[in-house]
């Protein structure tokens, strides 16, 4: 008589447990008639820029940090900082301006070849020309920023 009470619970925790999991499985199916409408994310012009800036100045790090010298050239497209539409939420401002400005000139002295700062120098301060704007006018990628610096 036990054994069949042993035998009639498990097989209960095992249809209950079979229920539970086609319940989950019926949750996530999502029905689309036509009626609904979906925002999905676009990024601004300005987001794309910086994307662009971002991967770009990763190349730049790798060839200082093996100690090759930069054969790059100053990528024209970021001049497009002053003129690249901002999110909806922003707003170009004076900070920005400034900001964006400084920025384009540490960029374009990192291939100066007769500065008599370092590569690494230079490259350090352009990526904290980043970090002071993105330090009053969008914080999220700081994080992301700082892992550009050269030790």
């Amino acid at each position: 008589m036990k054994y069949s009470s042993w035998i009639g619970l498990l097989l209960l925790v095992f249809l209950y447990s079979c229920g539970e999991a086609k319940t989950t499985t019926e949750k996530e199916v999502t029905i689309v008639d036509g009626t609904s409408k979906y925002e999905v994310y676009q990024p601004s012009e300005m987001s794309m820029l910086m994307k662009g800036m971002y991967a770009f100045n990763e190349q730049v790090k790798g060839t200082i940090e093996s100690g090759e010298s930069l054969s790059f050239e100053f990528p024209e497209v970021f001049l497009n900082i002053h003129t690249a539409q901002l999110s909806e939420t922003k707003l170009r401002n004076p900070t920005f301006e400034t900001y964006s400005a400084k920025f384009i000139e540490a960029q374009t002295l990192l291939f100066d070849k007769n500065s008599s700062l370092s590569e690494k120098e230079r490259f350090n301060n352009a990526i904290n020309m980043c970090l002071a704007c993105h330090k009053t006018e969008c914080t999220g990628p700081i994080p992301k920023i700082k892992k550009l610096l050269i030790e």
